[in-house]
């Protein structure tokens, strides 16, 4: 599993995304939006101040590859709360055991941290639920070139879920802390695969695009990176959950 330093943390932190399933039958959601009869989408909306303390946890990815699981976990922080104002916060032993259960991973067994995809921690959401006893009602593909839809999934949902195959400039440096920007910078590495959760977004002007959040750090990701890395044109996949 390959590792990369992180200076935030002093320490290196892992990736761990699996591509996606090949023939995978899926919601498309340009299928069901309608842009001209939907209520305008805020220029500006952020998830992610209600479930701060749980976003800076990065849930074991810096000794596991369990970016997935780290991600599906943020995203229910983000969803209780904004919901409620108090957000799910897991240990990292449910981590490892939601690790465990969906990748395979049997901890002391460094050969079995292989990572995840994406959609089978969706699948076991839905169908087991989280500790707490949350259970999704489904997930829904979204177009990465459009980021219109991009945009109206991130806020109507509360979520995105990316899973990309990093630039290695996006990590060679890393980012020093929050307020970085992931833009057009080079080919997609599939070596680099990487799961991080979309918690807000800018409409237009110099600051457009999703705001994320990665390995703790909250930066924002570009409207044309977006089409380019998070496509399946680019290896990668950009999914809302929906909730209950």
């Amino acid at each position: 599993m390959k590792e990369i330093f992180a200076p935030h943390l002093g320490r290196n932190v892992k990736f761990g995304r699996r591509p996606r399933k090949a023939g995978m039958r899926h919601l498309h959601f340009s299928d069901f939006v309608n842009h001209a009869k939907m209520p305008a989408i805020p220029p500006t909306f952020d998830f992610s101040s209600k479930a701060l303390v749980p976003l800076k946890d990065i849930y074991g990815n810096d000794n596991l590859g369990d970016c997935v699981i780290a991600m599906m976990f943020h995203a229910a922080a983000v969803f209780t709360g904004n919901a409620t104002g108090n957000p799910y916060h897991v240990t990292l032993a449910q981590i490892v055991a939601a690790y465990s259960k969906i990748g395979g991973y049997v901890p002391g067994k460094p050969s079995t941290d292989n990572g995840c995809v994406i959609t089978d921690a969706f699948d076991y959401w839905k169908k087991t639920g989280l500790p707490n006893g949350e259970k999704i009602l489904g997930y829904i593909s979204v177009n990465a070139a459009s980021f219109p839809d991009v945009l109206a999934a991130g806020f109507l949902f509360e979520n995105l879920c990316f899973g990309v195959g990093l630039p290695d400039k996006y990590v060679s440096p890393f980012p020093s802390g929050d307020g970085f920007t992931w833009g057009l910078a080079g080919a997609s590495d599939p070596n680099n695969g990487h799961a991080y959760l979309g918690v807000g977004g800018v409409s237009s002007g110099t600051k457009a695009g999703i705001r994320i959040d990665t390995w703790g750090l909250l930066g924002t990701m570009t409207p044309d990176a977006i089409a380019a890395y998070a496509g399946p044109a680019g290896g990668g996949e950009p999914w809302g959950v929906i909730t209950t």
